[in-house]
């Protein structure tokens, strides 16, 4: 047993050394390494060597096709009949939590949307972070399946649900850098996807020049990566490909990301509006090509979105999800409890903000103890092209810890999210 351990080990490290010379492998030496990976047969140290053998070169779309088909063979899988929609966002721009808004609203058309979701990479706060400051996340497949037969939709994390679980420790090992490869985002994204037996997919690319995709040409390369892999796994997609400088939502980390969310779903006079708009645009898109499969052509997705968002009806199954999901049925925006300890943030100029840095931001929202403090972040009071006067308040820090606090406010001076034009 050890022997055929250790052989399977060999195979595995003599591939990453393969790798990292520009070599291309074979399906066998790529199932091993994903399967050793995900035993933790490796170190974190030899994962990063393999992590780290994307970087230069890339995979080729066989290397991609092989990837993604290894992480998906060394997992569980769901199972669905029919119709099963997902979504996706590349993310890397904080505080844009459409994810929540848009499986109650696939939900309620009445299509499945097992929705499994990653913790924080480059953001202080990943969507499975953000559901779990509301209703846990944590599940079996069986449990998993139960919750969307019956209500349509779940929002969990996979870490327990042995779902591509090389992802998992590889994302364990690029988080401390704060970034990932293009097509290490592409095989993580679709062995999820194929795993929980998605069919149609809307995927999200944002660019910006602090986003995780920065220019257009870049964008186009990845969205036909992620569209001939998903041809090969008969996943219908529809891309979108838009410019994002800033947050959509007004609060960094999980609790006010989450308020953000309700704000939305209940329709409150503050709720964030590029939030809603976004997350319409994208259950809009999905919606389309999930009616065109049932051959419903004439309904138009955003509008049916709209409607539902309008009448309350995404609401009704957001709580119905978080109640299957052991939280509190009856959920509410003000129900929410923020960190004991906040300090509100003034401008020292007046001017318009030209620039927001989200960088900056990701790292001071990190500073205040987000995600692992779950109440902890930042609230937007002001957002891109704001006119604002000196000492007009522009953001609030929150934190349980005070000392984060302070430090926090420390760095705001070295690393300022707004870049105010006077």
């Amino acid at each position: 047993m050890n022997k055929h351990k250790d052989t399977k080990k060999i195979i595995a490290i003599k591939a990453i050394q393969k790798k990292l010379l520009g070599k291309k492998l074979t399906y066998k030496e790529i199932y091993t390494i994903m399967d050793e990976i995900a035993k933790e047969n490796l170190s974190d140290i030899l994962t990063t060597y393999f992590v780290a053998s994307s970087f230069k070169e890339g995979y080729s779309s066989e290397e991609l096709y092989y990837f993604t088909k290894a992480m998906v063979e060394t997992g569980n899988k769901l199972k669905f009949k029919g119709i099963v929609a997902d979504k996706h966002s590349v993310g890397g721009i904080a505080g844009t939590r459409t994810t929540m808004i848009i499986v109650p609203i696939i939900a309620s058309a009445g299509f499945k949307i097992p929705k499994i979701s990653s913790r924080a990479i480059t953001t202080p706060a990943g969507t499975a972070d953000v559901m779990e400051s509301i209703a846990s996340v944590e599940f079996s497949p069986k449990e998993i399946e139960k919750i969307v037969n019956e209500i349509g939709g779940c929002i969990a994390w996979n870490g327990k649900l042995g779902i591509a679980p090389a992802d998992d420790v590889i994302i364990r090992v690029e988080e401390p850098l704060s970034f990932e490869s293009f097509d290490k985002i592409i095989i993580s994204v679709m062995a999820k996807k194929i795993a929980a037996g998605t069919t149609h997919l809307a995927l999200d690319l944002p660019i910006g020049k602090t986003a995780k995709i920065r220019h257009f040409s870049d964008a186009k390369k990845v969205a036909d990566k992620f569209e001939n892999l998903a041809k090969k796994f008969g996943i219908k997609t529809v891309i979108d490909i838009n410019e994002m400088l800033e947050p959509a939502g007004k609060g960094i980390g999980p609790i006010l990301e989450a308020r953000d969310v309700l704000y939305v779903l209940e329709q409150h006079k503050d709720r964030p509006l590029r939030l809603e708009a976004k997350a319409l645009r994208l259950a809009g898109m999905l919606l389309d090509i999930c009616f065109k499969e049932k051959g419903l052509k004439n309904i138009n997705g955003e509008e049916e979105a709209l409607k539902i968002l309008k009448s309350g009806q995404a609401l009704k199954k957001f709580r119905e999800i978080v109640n299957a999901q052991k939280g509190d049925k009856n959920i509410s925006w003000e129900n929410l409890k923020l960190a004991e300890f906040k300090k509100e943030i003034i401008s020292s100029i007046s001017g318009r903000i030209k620039d927001i840095n989200n960088y900056n931001l990701n790292t001071i929202a990190k500073l205040l103890g987000s995600p692992k403090d779950k109440k902890a972040g930042i609230y937007l009071l002001k957002k891109l092209d704001h006119n604002i006067e000196k000492n007009e308040p522009i953001m609030i820090f929150y934190s349980s810890n005070k000392y984060r606090l302070k430090e926090a406010e420390i760095t705001l001076k070295n690393l300022p999210i707004f870049n105010i034009e006077k």
